[in-house]
């Protein structure tokens, strides 16, 4: 995997972007997110006409420290992992810090550099990046370990293209985990994995910042024996 020269990637990003940075506790170690300023700067009325796209990537989401925190801590040393929807890099920096290989993954190719730097940045590894539009779901995309998404259920069509993403990418005796605070899309999104062969274990954690108080449930999805 090619290093990441971090030096130029910052410089470009901060060139392309009004940023700020964001400190965060993860597994005992305080991590650095760079991250635009302010995501609404980032809505585009064409994307957003074309397929209601809109920058939630921009955004650091419960969800994601949740999950964060939890793969920090588990036992990912020779893990192939594919998180859908990248987002800034958070769920990937836990999951490099429990011992994995990541590839990440996203509709917009800014959140692959900012998940890609902030990753380095973090940990000193690099990760696989790629652009994925869930639609057409790249056949070459390959087999996993491990598959990840948090908050990714804001819209109805999503709960079939998430669960089809995830059937086609996650081994036999594999595991999902699909962190997840309640979108409309959730129910959607369980009923069709069920057709599809996989299973669900929830696993609720209280999630408090301030006053951000909200239950983030863990899914863990596996394929049926």
């Amino acid at each position: 995997m090619t290093a990441v020269d971090t030096e130029s990637l910052r410089r470009d990003l901060t060139r392309r972007f009004r940023t700020s940075s964001r400190d965060l506790e993860l597994a005992g170690r305080t991590v650095t997110l760079l991250m635009p300023a302010n995501a609404d700067e980032l809505i585009s009325e064409s994307d957003f006409d074309r397929d209601e796209r809109l920058p939630y990537w921009a955004d650091l989401w419960p969800s994601a420290r949740i999950l964060a925190d939890e793969l920090a801590v588990m036992r990912l040393a020779g893990q192939r992992v594919l998180e859908l929807g990248c987002g800034l890099g958070l769920v990937a920096i836990g999951a490099v810090l429990g011992g994995a290989d990541v590839t990440v993954t996203d509709y917009y190719e800014e959140a692959t550099q900012f998940a890609t730097l902030n990753v380095a940045e973090a940990t000193g590894k690099s990760i696989t990046s790629r652009m994925v539009n869930w639609v057409e779901l790249p056949r070459d995309l390959g087999k996993f370990d491990v598959v990840l998404a948090s908050d990714v259920l804001y819209e109805h069509r999503y709960a079939s293209l998430v669960a089809n993403a995830i059937a086609a990418t996650l081994v036999k005796g594999g595991e999902a985990i699909v962190a997840d605070p309640g979108r409309i899309a959730l129910k959607e999104f369980l009923d069709e994995c069920e057709s599809l062969g996989l299973e669900n274990e929830a696993d609720p954690r209280p999630f408090v910042d301030g006053e951000i108080k909200q239950t983030v449930t863990l899914w863990k999805i596996r394929w049926k024996t």
